[in-house]
């Protein structure tokens, strides 16, 4: 489980902001609100992540810090549509001394300790492993809104929670690496040759079939997100992919059966420009096209394949204003499905942001995070249970404005 996330010079988020999310196995936890960061782990991380604050404070800049390290981590490069839109997905904070400074990443998780995909394979056998936890670090040089170079990326491991952290590989802005038993450079120093100094040593060797590039590749591929999406355009992604996967459309449609919205079921039949979605409702004898569906069941089907792989994976789903047009029943049932260990066997985390604080009831002070943003413009976080009394009303004190990070009106 992700546990960790610290963010510096990165859009609004000009001081550098920590994000702990560690839970002490004291807290009582009777509804599975929380998982073990490793198999045995004594500490503890929520399954549920929310976070709430003002238009403009800086939410989507959180999941925008871990979406960016994470596909940086595993993909090396944006898609040309992403990369070539200015201040897309990466910027520093605007003013002189944000950008003369660098950019800066970390991530800390639970994983599999001297990591490779046989020791990955074993643990799907049931076999016993080693477990811990990991660090991930990022230092990036800008200019003019893009990397420059990487000043410095590493990955430390500390097994069983203790002692300390050991490299599993290290680089610095000259770009000499040092590896491990786990990741070794030994036998790959040809990859040096051709790594891309603004691009990550995982990517770079992964590219060439690097046994411990590889596993960490498939770990940061579990993890999904659904920030800044260009709705027009993802949705034929969207229904494409029911396209190929009957059995997502088939599970989509017991949900949406369960759900009782008047759909009995969503089909997918082929059209000129692409594939084509139709509905057909209980109460209607011809079948409604996508576009004519309502704004929260578009917005539940092209989440619904991102969450369900989440589950199945163990991973992280990252998602911008969850709440936007999702009916709060619909949100309690999302939440109740993370936290569900049948459906959750992995302890797959969801992170989002939102306004609807009726949310709140719905969740504990430990997956509550505040947002807001001060007169300079930089964006500050904090945690509800810093702030929070465990009997609290959260909603009705957080709207009252004792927690801050609500709009100043007047």
């Amino acid at each position: 489980m992700l546990y960790q996330l610290e963010v510096e010079n990165f859009f609004s988020i000009k001081d550098r902001q920590v994000i702990d999310l560690r839970v002490s196995g004291k807290v009582p936890d009777d509804f599975g609100h929380f998982g073990p960061l490793f198999p045995q782990s004594p500490t503890r991380a929520p399954k549920i992540l929310a976070i709430f604050g003002a238009n403009a404070a800086g939410k989507t800049n959180i999941l925008a810090a871990l979406a960016f390290t994470i596909h940086f981590f595993r993909n090396n490069r944006f898609p040309e549509e992403i990369a070539t839109r200015k201040d897309a997905y990466l910027a520093e904070f605007n003013n002189n001394e944000g950008r003369t400074q660098p950019v800066k990443f970390a991530l800390e998780f639970g994983a599999i300790m001297d990591a490779t995909m046989e020791r990955s394979e074993a643990v799907a056998r049931g076999e016993q492993v080693p477990y811990g936890v990991c660090r991930y670090e990022l230092e990036l040089a800008m200019a003019d809104d893009a990397i420059r170079a990487v000043l410095r990326e590493s990955l430390h491991q500390r097994p069983n929670d203790r002692g300390k952290w050991q490299r599993v590989f290290e680089r610095d802005g000259d770009n000499n690496v040092k590896g491990s038993l786990s990741f070794p450079i030994k036998g790959f120093e040809h990859l040096l040759k051709t790594l891309d100094p603004k691009g990550s040593i995982v990517a770079n060797f992964a590219f060439f079939n690097h046994p411990g590039a590889k596993y960490w590749q498939a770990i940061a591929n579990s993890i999904n997100f659904a920030v800044d999406l260009h709705p027009i355009l993802f949705d034929k992604v969207i229904i494409e992919n029911y396209r190929q996967n009957s059995a997502l459309l088939g599970n989509l449609n017991v949900d949406l059966q369960r759900f009782d919205v008047g759909i009995d079921y969503m089909r997918i039949e082929p059209g000129v420009d692409g594939p084509i979605a139709k509905f057909k409702h209980n109460a209607m004898d011809r079948e409604l096209p996508w576009y004519r569906e309502s704004n929260g069941t578009r917005a539940f089907i092209r989440l619904y394949p991102l969450i369900v792989n989440t589950l199945a994976t163990g991973g992280i789903a990252a998602i911008d204003e969850l709440d936007a047009a999702l009916h709060p029943i619909l949100m309690t049932e999302i939440f109740n499905w993370f936290r569900d260990k049948n459906k959750n066997p992995k302890n797959a985390q969801l992170w989002f942001t939102g306004h609807a604080v009726s949310s709140m009831d719905d969740l504990s002070m430990e997956e509550i995070l505040f947002c807001e943003k001060d007169p300079q413009g930089r964006t500050s976080v904090f945690r509800a249970r810093d702030i929070a009394r465990r009997d609290d009303n959260l909603r009705r004190k957080y709207l009252s404005g004792i927690y801050g990070a609500v709009p100043q009106i007047g």
